[in-house]
């Protein structure tokens, strides 16, 4: 494959709901463009980008898929995203780096969840956008429906550029008002002959054809005098005015397809080679320092990598975008998040798992290297002296969780360095060494995401894992004050052990007042690695406990901390004050007083009235309006807390606090109560008390499991 540079350069992704036929458009181009020799099928496992096993077995995309498509002395580089939302991650990253996205939408669906989602990334991206409307030969399509569902949720910037004459089993003909041309199909796609717009269809066509041509002279003002002054534009200022109008997102062009049969697909790829902007063309990307990147491919070599992969077939590859300069095989360049310098082996453009070796990449290409040991996702690499770093790819917060189980012990380092890879290569997938819950937790975006996981475990790392409910980070603190003493006195025959304390522990509340009845000589405020506070009051006087023994019951009381007495959880928010005490001048030691204040503090808290913590998170729904009743009826049964409901566009958004108990299964019953058209955020908001019937039942739950291993 020969070298283009930034002019001929085409950069776009594939976007849309699960099930829109974005595979099967990807597979017409490549056809058309003859980089393949037969359209591969998703049903026989054939198809160029869906080419893991997990996807064969789902028969849906799971990976993004970098494709590359020569077409009429262009190239355009394609990247094949998945549809599902448990998989936005590989979405993201590719929208970062294209400079154009081709939205797809079923015909005989409209305009589904995943694609208003998607729009909002584009506009968050500011990436141009022209519509596809797929499966017009479908028995069940409605292309008009669809327009008028792109316009109502969109805008009206939303522009018939084509409309299929017919729909369902008869489709063959689109009627192209851009070139006011119909374009008629063989029966089994590929070419189509150009043919005169039928007459019965030249009043709809010449309507559109003014409706494109006032916008796009709309946006320009020079466009506009011409229009004013001959009522129309050549093909020429048509097609300066669509590049203009796509950048600065004035105008969406809609198409209309049928990938199933080969239709249509030739006349997008000519309009992408003809009107999409070319990476020269798209505003010039600022760094992190502020300096202005342009698609120059004799500026100074700075590449960023958005996406990284091992697998049996391809190896270790580290997918990048070349933002400036020229990328050649050897070159030498320096990450500027690690300081290490890299050297650049092979130069690849991927076309699936197929690697096609290029001599050089230049600045606004997309490609793929080797063995970048110490490169991962979002790292800027440059040439020294540089200095440059470009903005990191922002990804979605997880939003389901579980934890990971060897099946067999004895493989825990082998694990541990397999969830470290698979989160190096999709950054949307959080491990955490949960060591208060004795849990390694698997943070993804959904049930699926996290089965495509376990997937990957097995067949890749040959590891067998269960997964299994993720534990909740309970805290437990008290309701009352308690004065409590210990003495601790042990004799083995040499030197004893004596120790005694009496200290006063008491709920530990911001701004409260010293301690009643006490003279404190010192406060020492810890912030607790697991939040909240323990306040520790040195109120002895007269010298009954030696000042080098005060240490030493603070220690014992933080060890005390880490296991509460209700369900073994982290203890928050307690005032300590140690106020009387007794000390041998022989027996008397460190670990004395480190155990009675351990065995004070546990006799104290259990007389306090102890109560138990939740987290509670603070959860964003974004629902359908039709749907929303059905969704607020349903939050009270998960402990849901409403405070709040606002329009946005045809959605309702519930703002709602929910116990974190309750949020790890709601994803799978969102999902399966809204069909998939909702959608939901959360962060951590605060701990909360437990109700006291579950309270009752974790403990006794604790005091079970901590009697079976005795």
């Amino acid at each position: 494959m020969k070298s283009y540079d930034a002019h001929h350069l085409r950069n776009v992704a594939i976007l849309g709901h699960a099930g829109s036929g974005k595979t099967s458009l990807a597979e017409c181009m490549l056809y058309e463009s003859e980089e393949i020799p037969r359209r591969g099928s998703i049903e026989e496992r054939t198809t160029t980008s869906d080419f893991h096993e997990i996807e064969h077995e789902r028969q849906a995309s799971v990976f993004a898929s970098p494709l590359v498509a020569e077409w009429r002395d262009y190239k355009i580089n394609i990247i094949d995203t998945p549809g599902y939302a448990d998989y936005i991650g590989e979405v993201v990253s590719s929208m970062r780096v294209v400079d154009t996205s081709i939205m797809v939408v079923a015909a005989n669906h409209g305009v589904e969840v995943g694609t208003e989602a998607l729009w909002k990334y584009t506009e968050r991206f500011r990436t141009p956008v022209m519509f596809v409307v797929n499966k017009v030969d479908h028995e069940h399509a409605d292309f008009w429906r669809s327009v008028d569902q792109i316009h109502d949720r969109f805008g009206r910037e939303a522009v018939v550029v084509q409309y299929p004459l017919v729909q369902g089993a008869g489709f063959n003909t689109i009627v192209d008002v851009l070139t006011m041309t119909a374009y008629v199909f063989p029966p089994h796609g590929g070419k189509p002959e150009k043919m005169a717009i039928p007459e019965q269809e030249l009043e709809r066509a010449n309507r559109l054809h003014n409706e494109l041509v006032e916008i796009v002279a709309e946006n320009d003002e020079t466009l506009m005098d011409h229009y004013l002054e001959r009522g129309n534009l050549d093909v020429e200022e048509m097609r300066q005015g669509l590049t203009l109008s796509l950048i600065k997102r004035q105008i969406f062009p809609i198409f209309c397809v049928s990938a199933k049969l080969d239709m249509g697909a030739g006349r997008i790829m000519s309009f992408i080679d003809i009107v999409v902007p070319a990476p020269v063309e798209m505003p010039a990307v600022a760094t992190m320092g502020g300096t202005m990147l342009t698609a120059d491919p004799t500026g100074k070599p700075c590449i960023f990598v958005y996406r990284s992969s091992s697998e049996a077939n391809t190896g270790d590859m580290s997918y990048f975008r070349v933002y400036s300069g020229t990328i050649t095989h050897g070159m030498d360049l320096v990450n500027e998040q690690t300081g290490v310098t890299e050297r650049i082996g092979q130069l690849y453009v991927m076309n699936g798992k197929k690697r096609i070796e290029v001599p050089q990449l230049e600045a606004g290409d997309l490609g793929a290297t080797v063995k970048l040991k110490n490169t991962h996702v979002n790292n800027t690499l440059h040439e020294k002296g540089l200095n440059l770093v470009l903005p990191a790819i922002d990804f979605p917060a997880p939003k389901v969780r579980t934890a990971v189980v060897l099946a067999k012990n004895g493989e825990e380092d082998k694990l541990g360095m397999a969830l470290h890879h698979l989160q190096e290569e999709d950054p949307t997938l959080i491990v955490e060494h949960a060591a208060d819950l004795h849990q390694i937790i698997l943070h993804g975006q959904g049930d699926m995401h996290l089965q495509a996981a376990k997937h990957r475990l097995a067949s890749r790392f040959k590891l067998d894992v269960n997964f299994v409910p993720a534990r909740i980070p309970y805290q437990e603190t008290i309701r009352r004050s308690i004065n409590t003493e210990y003495r601790h006195k042990k004799q083995t025959g040499g030197a004893g052990q004596f120790a005694e304390v009496h200290m006063r522990v008491e709920p530990y509340v911001e701004g409260m007042g010293a301690p009643e009845q006490l003279q404190v000589r010192g406060t020492e405020v810890h912030d607790l690695p697991w939040g909240g506070k323990l306040v520790y009051c040195n109120c002895i006087v007269g010298g009954v406990i030696d000042q080098r023994f005060m240490p030493a019951i603070l220690k014992g009381v933080m060890e005390k901390m880490q296991e509460g007495p209700i369900t073994g959880s982290h203890v928050r928010d307690i005032r300590v004050s140690v106020f009387d005490g007794k000390m041998h001048p022989v027996d008397s030691s460190e670990a004395a007083f480190k155990t009675a204040g351990r065995m004070a503090f546990k006799e104290a808290f259990i007389k306090a009235d102890p109560m138990l913590l939740e987290p509670i998170y603070t959860v964003d729904i974004t629902v359908p309006e039709e749907l929303t009743g059905d969704v607020m009826s349903d939050l009270p049964l998960r402990r849901g807390m409403i405070e709040g409901v606002d329009v946005e566009g045809h959605y309702q958004r519930i703002k709602v606090l929910m116990p974190l108990a309750e949020l790890d299964t709601y994803a799978t019953v969102l999902r399966s109560m809204t069909q998939g058209r909702a959608s939901y955020t959360s962060a951590f908001s605060v701990y909360q008390q437990v109700p006291s019937q579950l309270q009752q039942k974790l403990h006794a739950d604790y005091v079970a499991h901590a009697q079976e291993e005795a």
